[in-house]
């Protein structure tokens, strides 16, 4: 018995830190190349994180999750490992827009360290998969400060939760991102990266994050019924830079402002401005002679 819990624990473990780690909130803090830049079809390392995030959107309480993981990328034609999903095949790559899948997840929370959601469910790991269409609207040349270029991502994503004994559906999220990048800002190894990305929810996520039914209610925390429509959005600052010539670093931080989103008279709704910062590592050990260009 013992045996079997922990391979189940590692089963947990090594899928929390895989999807996580090849996440698109984990590509934008790390991704430093633009659509032009010549990179390597392969290549392998080490990533390695810390993040200090809300426990769930407009929550009044942040937890700190660190992230030790290997990486690996493949950048084919068409096939592709890595750099913001875990396998894809990308249906159309011009040099202005892309058709592909977008990746995202958040760790879960237990209930009984919140005081807002003491005695109900704890909070799962959630991740999010779903088609995105990648449009580069202009590129920018400056004579001492590098290039930059200007994105928009259009990401529809479903949304399930996971206790890793079973996988839950919590809806869909519509999620445009608009992402400015800049290689060379104060150096030539030294990027920028600036996203802004308001959120749209279905209910069912919504009721994940805000409803409380009758069963949950107490004097401080009274039954609510939520309902789809407006979650928040996030700006985004990260600076990047090359520690040695395999070792990059990464520091970054955000604030989600959820003022006019559609559950705010919810007991759960506790802030309306959240921040979150994070640090972290890329160490490239091993890649191909091979270089490509493109996303």
């Amino acid at each position: 018995m013992v045996a079997e819990h922990g391979r189940l624990y590692l089963v947990k473990y090594w899928f929390v830190l895989l999807i996580v780690t090849l996440s698109d909130n984990v590509k934008a803090q790390q991704e430093i190349s633009l659509e032009d830049d010549m990179r390597p079809v392969w290549e392998a390392g080490i990533f390695a994180a810390a993040f200090n995030a809300p426990e769930y959107p407009a929550a009044d309480k942040n937890q700190t999750n660190v992230i030790p993981s290997p990486y690996f990328v493949y950048r084919g034609k068409t096939l592709r490992i890595g750099d913001g999903s875990i396998v894809r095949a990308v249906a159309v790559d011009k040099s202005w827009y892309e058709l592909d899948l977008s990746l995202s997840a958040s760790f879960g929370s237990d209930s009984d360290e919140n005081v807002a959601r003491s005695g109900m469910p704890d909070l799962d790991f959630i991740f999010e998969l779903g088609p995105q269409l990648k449009m580069r609207l202009s590129k920018f040349e400056f004579a001492e400060h590098g290039r930059g270029e200007l994105f928009v991502n259009l990401q529809t994503r479903a949304a399930f939760s996971t206790d890793f004994s079973s996988i839950n559906k919590r809806g869909y999220v519509f999620q445009p991102e608009f992402i400015y990048r800049q290689k060379g800002w104060l150096s030539e190894k030294t990027a920028l990266s600036i996203g802004l990305s308001p959120t749209w929810a279905s209910e069912k996520l919504h009721d994940y994050f805000y409803q409380v039914d009758q069963e949950f209610a107490t004097e401080q925390r009274p039954a609510y019924d939520a309902k789809g429509g407006y979650l928040g959005t996030r700006l985004l600052l990260s600076v990047s830079f090359n520690a040695t010539e395999n070792i990059r670093m990464f520091v970054g931080a955000s604030t989600s402002m959820h003022t006019g989103a559609a559950n705010e008279d919810s007991p759960l709704f506790l802030d309306k401005n959240t921040y979150s910062v994070g640090v972290g590592l890329v160490w490239r050990l091993l890649e191909s002679e091979e270089k490509v260009s493109g996303r």
